[in-house]
């Protein structure tokens, strides 16, 4: 039987990490990467595994490297606290690697489609659905994540597959936490435009966010996932909107100083 490594990547995830880990149990070795939480995330975690490393904090995509180099086993399976592997995957993922129900692993990396939760229901449309990454794949296959301080992607030119069932995303439970992932998120994303040596422009500030919530209310169909997706386009767009002006004066403090 081939065996897995699952890796997760916690900060203060005290309300998700049980959760995420129960449908992990199946995995043969959970590594959990913590960002050194003030919260009990780490004696939660420990209920499950043993192999949990505290950093510093490093970008996402660091945490996720050192998390593969403490992989004992040839699949490695990496998914975030917020998320939960469907039993649907679980089984999907087991058949594969192990060549059971006619599935063959073709490829030494997957892309598994992910279903995302907003405020009170799974959101179809809005461009968040479908929404593939790359979560399941071989030790060998070399693959490692760059170092963007938001979205981090990984670093692989060979070939993938694509899984049939979702890993189910619980990112957003209510406003407020929707509210407080902005300001950070708009903030990390601020700084790495700066680092690029980015401006913010009246069109950025202006016309960017009306763009964004055309495209996702309306190009994306988010105006099909009613009155919920109303709301994540248009906090989408203050999400923009934040995420420029933020630059702006980053910029402008810069040159006063």
């Amino acid at each position: 039987m081939a065996k897995i490594s699952a890796i997760v990547i916690t900060y203060n995830e005290a309300a998700n990490i049980t959760e995420c880990l129960e449908s992990l149990k199946w995995c043969d070795e959970i590594i959990v990467i913590d960002s050194a939480s003030s919260d009990n995330t780490c004696e939660l975690a420990r209920e499950f595994t043993n192999n949990i490393t505290i950093t510093g904090n490093l970008p996402y995509g660091e945490k996720r490297n050192i998390g593969i180099e403490k992989a004992s086993f040839e699949w490695i399976l990496w998914i975030d606290a917020d998320e939960r592997i469907s039993p649907e995957l679980k089984e999907e993922i087991s058949a594969l690697i192990n060549g059971h129900n006619g599935l063959n692993p073709k490829h030494e990396a997957y892309l598994v489609n992910r279903r995302s939760f907003f405020i009170n229901k799974f959101i179809k449309h809005s461009g968040w659905y479908p929404d593939f990454t790359l979560r399941l794949f071989k030790r060998s296959a070399g693959i490692r994540f760059d170092s963007l301080l938001v979205h981090e992607k990984a670093v692989y030119n060979g070939s993938t597959g694509r899984l049939k069932h979702d890993i189910l995303h619980y990112t957003d439970r209510d406003f407020e936490h929707y509210i407080n992932k902005l300001n950070n998120y708009t903030s990390l994303s601020a700084e790495e435009l700066k680092a690029k040596g980015k401006k913010a422009s009246f069109f950025d500030i202006i016309f960017r966010p009306a763009f964004a919530f055309f495209k996702m209310y309306f190009l994306k169909l988010g105006i099909l996932d009613g009155y919920t997706g109303l709301v994540l386009c248009s906090l989408s767009s203050v999400h923009v909107m934040t995420k420029y002006s933020k630059l702006y004066l980053m910029n402008k403090s810069k040159l006063n100083n």
